[in-house]
């Protein structure tokens, strides 16, 4: 089964410009504590993965800005797991303001497990191909 995960958030003041035009940088925190609910999902909760010192880290990200949110707005974040290689893997996620319906961004990240304090990488665990296979 493929995890994923859908999320809301309030535009707030602090996530936009002089124009009530949301930052960029506001999508990006969105993205970030939806894909820290979908680590959860995938068997990643914050305090397990801190006390194992194993954390997903963002490899790349890429990102469409497609229309803008704006100050009062309800967004909805929509993130699933969308691929797996063997130390990589992929997210992607949607933004949508569900009063009309409007898409947007889309986003996908790519992540990889590094062991820290020394930061290597380290395979995907065995288990997830068989939890994940749809993906």
């Amino acid at each position: 089964m493929k995890p994923e995960i859908t999320t809301t958030e309030e535009v707030m003041f602090f996530d936009t410009d002089c124009g009530q035009v949301v930052h960029n940088i506001a999508y990006l925190r969105w993205i970030e504590t939806a894909r820290t609910r979908l680590a959860a999902e995938m068997g990643m909760k914050l305090r397990d993965m801190a006390e194992d010192a194993r954390f997903p880290v963002v490899l790349r990200t890429e990102i469409d800005y497609k229309k803008p949110a704006r100050l009062g707005d309800e967004v909805k974040i929509h993130g699933w797991l969308e691929k797996m290689e063997r130390v990589r893997f992929w997210c992607a996620f949607t933004v949508t303001r569900p009063e009309d319906g409007a898409l947007l961004i889309t986003c996908r990240q790519s992540l990889a497990l590094v062991q820290m304090p020394q930061g290597k990488p380290l395979r995907l665990p065995e288990d997830w191909e068989k939890r994940f296979a749809d993906c």
